[in-house]
């Protein structure tokens, strides 16, 4: 599985919709897709994540879930984790993607 992103239209600190992703190699039986960001220069800042429906599409689009933004004092870097889940919530698959911010 492998997932990519661009901040886009996230030009602004603390922009609460997500940047649009796309997806691909995503296993068969997935029906949501979870996300997770980080910043790895400040790790005990959490930016939560949230979760879509999953049904084949390869891009998600630009606010499809809310969560913190970015807003750091220089430039940091941030890594989304996407997991694939079945519809009982059991891991299927997993990538991660990275990218500094501003």
């Amino acid at each position: 599985m492998k997932a990519s992103f661009e901040w886009g239209p996230t030009t602004k600190c603390f922009d609460s919709k997500s940047p649009p992703f796309k997806v691909s190699g995503v296993p068969s039986g997935t029906v949501k897709l979870g996300f997770d960001m980080r910043d790895l220069d400040a790790p005990d800042y959490y930016h939560g994540g949230g979760k879509v429906d999953y049904s084949g599409q390869s891009n998600v689009p630009y606010g499809a879930f809310r969560y913190k933004g970015p807003c750091p004092p220089t430039k940091h870097r941030y890594r989304f984790t996407v997991k694939a889940l079945d519809a009982k919530g059991k891991e299927l698959g997993k990538a991660v993607a990275a990218k500094s911010f501003p």
